[in-house]
Order: C-alpha cells, then sequence, then structure tokens
C-alpha cells in the first residue's frame, strides 16, 4: 500500500483554487484543498517543491503518522501556507480511506450526530432596503439564518457588501480583485457603530424574533469598540458576533466578553490549536470559525473541536467561496460527525466551479448534508478545469479616512 503520485492542480472558475490529488498504487484517488485567498502560488509551490517528494511510496492509511511527520520535520512550523498544504495532504487520505471502505466520510469519524447541519447565508445591502431584498433572497432558498452586512453612510464599498441583488439572484461577493495592485477602501469605525445597530433594530422588526442573525466585524474594532458594539446588538440577539477584534491579542477578548453577553466566534485566519488556547480555556469565545483547510486538515481541526467540546464551545467552520468545495465537502463530512457542532458558513459556489468540482452534498430546508457518495463525495473534472487559467487576485486594503492602513 503506497502513494504513486501527488499533483497540485491548479484552476481558476470565477476565482483561484489549488486542489492536491494523490493516487495511490491501487489507482484510489483522494482530493485536498489547499486554497489560500491571494497567496495561492505560494501554497502550489510549497507543496511541489517540498511536499509531494517526501509522499510518493508512503504509505496512505497512515494519516496521523503523515501529519507528524509533515508538521514536524519541517521545524518552521504553523503558519497558513503550511497548514493549508498539510491539510490537503490530510483531507486527500482520509478521502482515500472512506472511497476505499465504499462509504462516506462521516461514517469513518464516528457516523452521523445530526440530519443535517445548520447553515447560514450571506445577506448584504449598499441601504436597508437593498439589504431585505438580500435576506427575502436567501430565505426563498431556504435559509433559516443569515449573516447580515450593510453599507455605511458616506463609506464606499466595504466589506461583506455585495452587489445589490434582485430577487432570484445567486449571491456573489468576491472581494479578491484580478488588479495590478490591491483595490483600497475607505474606513470609519465610528461611523460604523452607530449605524449598525439601527440596521438590526429594522431587521428585527421587519422580519421578526424568530430569524437566526449574524454578523461580521472583520477584525476592524478595537477591544473597547468591540466591547461598545457586543451591548448595543444585544437587544437584536444575535446568534454571534463574528471577528471583532483582531484574534491575536487573546487578551483582548478578555474586555469584549466582560462587557457584552452577544455570543462571540473568531478564527478564520487561525491555522493551529495554538491559536486558540487561551480562548478556549477561557472560555473567550463560543464559536471556533477556523476551516479545515487553513488549520491543518480533518485530523488537527477534529482536534481542536474536542479541545472546545470541554468548554462547551461549538463549530462555525468557515465557509464562504474561496474555501473550495473539496474543503466545503471536508467540513460538512467533520460536522456530521462531531458532538459539538454549531453552525456551517455556506456561499453557494458558482456554476464554473460546481462544473469543476463535481459535488454530492445538498442544502434543503436550511440544513447541508455531504452525502452518501464514498468518500468526501467531490470529484475533480480535468477537462473543465483546463478552461479556466490562474489570474493573480488581491483582497482589498483597508484605509481610515486620513489615509492610515487599517485591518480590512
Amino acid at each position: 500500500m503506497a502513494i504513486r503520485s501527488a499533483e497540485v492542480l491548479i484552476t481558476s472558475p470565477g476565482r483561484n483554487f489549488v486542489t492536491l490529488r494523490i493516487t495511490t498504487e491501487e489507482g484510489v484517488v483522494g482530493l485536498g484543498d489547499a486554497t489560500v485567498n491571494g497567496r495561492e502560488l505560494a501554497v502550489a509551490a510549497y507543496l511541489k517543491e517540498h511536499v509531494v517528494p517526501l509522499l510518493l511510496g508512503r504509505d496512505e492509511q497512515k494519516i496521523e503518522d503523515t501529519w507528524q511527520f509533515l508538521y514536524r520535520s519541517a521545524y518552521w512550523r504553523r503558519g497558513p501556507v503550511t497548514m493549508a498544504a498539510i491539510a490537503a495532504v490530510d483531507v486527500a487520505l482520509w478521502d482515500i480511506k472512506a472511497r476505499a471502505a465504499g462509504m462516506p466520510l462521516y461514517q469513518l469519524l464516528g457516523g452521523a450526530s445530526r440530519t443535517g447541519a445548520l447553515a447560514y447565508g450571506h445577506a448584504s445591502g449598499s441601504d436597508t432596503p437593498s439589504l431585505f431584498d438580500s435576506i427575502r433572497n436567501h430565505l426563498d432558498q431556504g435559509f433559516k439564518a443569515i449573516r447580515v452586512q450593510t453599507g455605511v453612510p458616506g463609506l464606499g464599498q466595504i466589506y461583506g457588501v455585495a452587489t445589490d441583488q434582485r430577487p432570484g439572484e445567486r449571491y456573489d461577493y468576491e472581494p479578491a480583485k484580478r488588479l495590478p495592485l490591491p483595490a483600497e477602501e475607505t474606513w470609519d469605525t465610528r461611523a460604523y457603530l452607530r449605524h449598525v445597530p439601527t440596521v438590526f433594530a429594522a431587521v428585527r422588526k421587519e422580519f421578526g424574533p424568530e430569524l437566526i442573525l449574524l454578523h461580521d466585524g472583520h477584525h476592524r474594532m478595537t477591544p473597547n469598540q468591540a466591547a461598545t458594539l457586543g451591548k448595543s446588538l444585544e437587544p437584536y440577539d444575535l446568534f454571534w458576533l463574528e471577528d471583532c477584534t483582531p484574534g491575536e491579542n487573546q487578551e483582548g477578548l478578555r474586555r469584549v466578553r466582560s462587557q457584552t453577553t452577544t455570543p462571540l466566534a473568531i478564527g478564520e485566519v487561525f491555522n493551529s490549536i495554538y491559536d486558540y488556547q487561551t480562548l478556549i480555556t477561557e472560555q473567550l469565545i463560543d464559536y471556533v470559525r477556523s476551516a479545515v483547510t487553513h488549520t491543518g486538515g480533518i485530523s488537527a481541526l477534529r482536534k481542536i473541536m474536542d479541545f472546545a467540546a470541554i468548554y462547551q464551545i461549538k463549530s462555525g467552520f468557515h465557509g464562504p467561496t474561496d474555501i473550495s468545495p473539496v474543503g466545503q465537502a471536508a467540513q460538512l463530512h467533520l460536522g456530521m460527525a462531531i458532538h459539538n457542532f454549531g453552525i456551517q458558513e455556506y456561499m453557494k459556489h458558482s456554476p464554473e466551479t460546481l462544473q469543476v468540482f463535481e459535488t454530492s452534498y445538498t442544502f434543503q430546508e436550511g440544513l447541508l448534508h455531504p452525502g452518501d457518495n464514498p468518500g468526501l463525495g467531490v470529484d475533480y473534472n480535468d477537462q473543465r478545469a483546463e478552461q479556466y487559467q490562474y489570474t493573480p487576485a488581491y483582497l482589498p486594503v483597508n484605509r481610515l479616512v486620513d489615509g492610515t492602513v487599517h485591518d480590512w
């Protein structure tokens, strides 16, 4: 039993994706997502030049041993590039193991703990009427939980606000622009803090108390500002306030936690269990926001969730469209199996992406299910993928009104 080949595949059906495809000597194929939005080629090079040579001839059944080998042998540990590369290998090996067993991956992870994974969609608008249109559009699609982002008067394009939707349109927010240099957006935290509570008041008045609402601050507030926002949003019963302040300053979450009962979610830019150690043991957050793709794979993220379970902290895995369908399927299988699942982020991929990545997961009545095909339930269509060539793209840069570079 051994790995015969490992290929790094790059395609761009609307946005860039990096996929690792491992094939065993018996011809069993496994896929792993290695996409780091805006730095895709860094991971591709890491895999091609440093990881693939180490995989050839290894026993594909030794998933934990391979994970530890790749993590410890490099000496320079962690970081988004390293951990995305390890994640791609880990997920591909789990895919192979489940395909060889002839069962969906969640069965190998212990079986289903629920009938489906509650998913939340993204609604946004440049103003309140267009936001309402977007929320209605998501309700029509069956979402029971919706993240709400809105434009701020006096500012232009800001994080999380897509082109205003018309009824029946797919929500399509792609912040990574194919430009020679990153686009620059303008930010004013005081204007944002004044405006957002009025938006949630209007949403609750229009859509009632039962709709599950979420909001993303995207690291743009100080701990004090985040505490102010959390407290001002308490009357509107948010499922969570996400990334209210940069997670690198973990002590800052103590300040936020002491001032508001609004649930907190953080971690999409984290990539190891050590990023969470203080936040989990001191119960400073309620939801883990990591993605399988960026956190060392299924093996590593399951360990984080087992650790979090001791403190009644749940999952909220990162799932925008820069997580490929391979990465999304992997975390759906994990979310089906773990006990402390919370919610799954879900942005629907474009039709072009779903022609390259042929998926078996489904969305009905607000719930995602990974499907019952063997393995992850995702196949890679080489012919379709070759039609979409890689094009460099950059996430925006944020500046305050006076020109100071700020967290985007």
